[in-house]
């Protein structure tokens, strides 16, 4: 049986991605360790041979997701692909994280994750534009009515109107549930230092060079909130 390290209460969160094989060997030395690392299993596939034996050498907590190519996935994977691999890695996590919009396709992970004491991350992706607050505020109340332990908002932020929205929706949200928000876009780095700095609860650096735009560095994010 695997044993899960425990996320600790308090403090916004750091979380490393691995999304190659080069990052996963970076991330198995890393010291300090973050917070919690998260698996991007899309990415890493087909190269999932002997996995499970390497994750098992991180130091911190597991997030396991697995994208479709519009919420920024790759290599173009089915449902089913997807589903195989989450259901295949939810003994190793800590979180397991979908799209809010397809948590009905994805109906047996989540039942899985129940049983297995993993908690839920329910997302929220928009690599166009930032919706409006009222929209912001139904998807809160949406993933809450779905069991979501944490709402992840990511939105594109090329205006200040935009980032603003986030701001706004961060530090106003009315829903008991904690959020983790960050911009994509022109201004995806800024409103990702500011939203840390407002409370996001988890927030997403790169071991080496971002591949997301707006996307922060590990060392720039640890800097930033003092860590």
């Amino acid at each position: 049986m695997t044993t899960r390290r425990r996320v600790k209460a308090g403090q916004p969160k750091l979380v490393t991605v691995i999304d190659s094989t080069v990052n996963l060997r970076a991330a198995m030395d890393m010291k300090p360790s973050p917070d919690l690392f998260e698996l991007r299993l899309d990415c890493l596939w087909p190269m999932t041979k002997n996995l499970e034996k390497k994750i098992s050498r991180l130091r911190a907590p597991i997030i396991v997701t697995a994208r479709a190519p519009h919420e920024g996935g790759a290599n173009n994977l089915s449902s089913k692909q997807r589903i195989d691999l989450l259901l295949r890695f939810l003994p190793y996590a800590y979180y397991v994280d979908v799209e809010l919009s397809v948590i009905n396709k994805f109906d047996s992970v989540l039942a899985s994750a129940r049983k297995q004491s993993v908690h839920r991350i329910l997302s929220y992706h928009n690599f166009k534009s930032t919706p409006s607050p009222r929209s912001l505020h139904a998807k809160a109340l949406l993933a809450k009515a779905s069991g979501a332990a944490v709402l992840k908002i990511a939105t594109r932020t090329d205006t200040p109107a935009a980032l603003t929205r986030l701001i706004d929706f961060l530090t106003n949200n009315d829903v008991d549930l904690p959020v983790s928000v960050m911009g994509i876009g022109k201004l995806g780095t800024i409103s990702r230092l500011l939203l840390a700095r407002c409370g996001s609860v988890l927030n997403y650096g790169a071991l080496g060079q971002p591949k997301v735009e707006g996307q922060l560095s590990m060392e720039l994010l640890r800097s930033a909130l003092g860590r």
